[in-house]
C-alpha cells in the first residue's frame, strides 16, 4: 500500500471544484452594487424592478440571492420596533368602559413613520381624545425617545397635565397616569 499517507486523506470526501463565475451573474452583481450605492434603501423588490427596467430577465428570489451574496439589504425599519423594553412596567388598560366627556381627560400619543426617497422620517403626536385636537407633534430622522419626550413636554407646558395619558405599550412611553406631573 501507500506508505506515509494517512487513511483519512484517502477516504475524505472530495470537494467539488467551484464553477467559473457566470459573466451574466457578475454583470448583475456589478449593476446591483452600483444601484445600491445610489439608492441604499432599495430592497430586493425595487432592485429587481430596476434590473428588469434595464432589460435583464430576473425574478425577486434571484434578486434576493444576489443582494445576499453582496451582503446588501434595504434600509427599512426593522421588525419589533413596537416591542416594549423588558425593564419597563406594563400598565393596565385604564380606558375600557370609560366615558370620555371633556377635554383634557384623556390624551394619546402615537408614533408613525413616513417613507421618503432616501430613508424614513418618524413622527410623534399627542392628541386630546375628546376634541381630537393635536396638542403637539415632532418629526425626527431617528427613532429615539428624545423627540417623543420633547413632544410630550411641550403639550404638558402648553395645556397642563391630563387625567390619563394613553399610548401603545410598544413605544418609548407606556400607558400611564401622570400623577403630579
Amino acid at each position: 500500500m501507500l506508505a506515509g499517507i494517512s487513511r483519512s486523506v484517502l477516504y475524505a470526501p472530495r470537494r467539488k471544484a467551484e464553477p467559473d463565475p457566470d459573466p451574466e451573474e457578475l454583470a448583475l452583481l456589478a449593476l446591483i452594487d452600483a444601484e445600491y450605492t445610489r439608492h441604499p434603501f432599495y430592497g430586493s423588490c425595487k432592485m429587481t424592478a430596476h434590473l428588469r427596467g434595464l432589460g435583464h430577465r430576473i425574478n425577486r428570489k434571484r434578486g434576493q440571492r444576489l443582494m445576499r451574496t453582496l451582503g446588501l439589504a434595504g434600509l427599512a425599519p426593522g421588525p419589533n420596533t413596537s416591542q416594549p423594553h423588558p425593564q419597563h412596567k406594563v400598565y393596565p388598560y385604564l380606558l375600557r368602559g370609560l366615558e370620555i366627556d371633556h377635554p383634557g381627560q384623556v390624551w394619546s400619543a402615537d408614533i408613525t413613520y413616513l417613507r421618503l426617497p432616501r430613508g424614513f422620517v418618524y413622527r410623534v403626536a399627542v392628541i386630546d381624545w375628546y376634541s381630537r385636537k393635536v396638542l403637539a407633534w415632532r418629526v425626527s430622522n431617528t427613532l429615539d425617545s428624545g423627540f417623543c419626550m420633547d413632544c410630550l413636554e411641550q403639550a404638558l407646558r402648553t395645556y397642563g397635565a391630563p387625567a390619563i395619558f394613553n399610548s401603545d405599550q410598544g413605544g418609548s412611553s407606556p400607558r400611564t397616569l401622570l400623577p403630579g406631573y
